[in-house]
């Protein structure tokens, strides 16, 4: 297998909308104009990923003073349960730490038990909950880990 991590920009917005959409149900989706305003804010950073050479998904930070949020994680359906979303988290991890940040914190839907169990399995606890954050209804779960 052939996975590649590249710094994504404004030139990707497209691409990543794509990706996006095909990871998230409609009422979740990022279209292009989201990914461009989200991609020029101060301390956003993307990692894309490569699969065989070609996208297979994204993850998107911001780091801000010590601390670094992801704004977003996705793997293609047809691309799953191939490591990508730990090398993606990996690459953020190690992005947010050597850019100072101490702590990572990112929300996860408290229906979608795949991703849950992938941040648990890299060391992210829940520290926080929000109900009724998403537009299916589901609730928020808060998870953080130290860099």
């Amino acid at each position: 297998m052939s996975i590649a991590i590249q710094s994504a920009g404004l030139a990707h917005a497209a691409v990543l909308a794509e990706l996006h959409g095909q990871s998230f149900p409609p009422s979740e989706q990022w279209q292009t104009p989201a990914m461009q305003d989200l991609l020029v804010l101060p301390g956003v950073q993307t990692g894309l990923i490569l699969h065989e050479q070609q996208p297979a998904g994204f993850i998107m930070l911001r780091t801000v003073a010590d601390e670094a949020e992801i704004l977003t994680v996705c793997v293609v359906p047809q691309c799953r349960r191939a490591g990508l979303g730990q090398a993606l988290l990996a690459w953020a991890l190690q992005y947010a730490k050597n850019h100072a940040a101490t702590q990572l914190f990112l929300e996860v839907s408290s229906a979608n038990v795949a991703a849950q169990t992938l941040y648990k399995q890299a060391g992210f606890a829940q520290v926080g909950h929000r109900k009724r954050y998403y537009p299916d209804g589901s609730d928020a779960l808060v998870l953080s880990r130290s860099c």
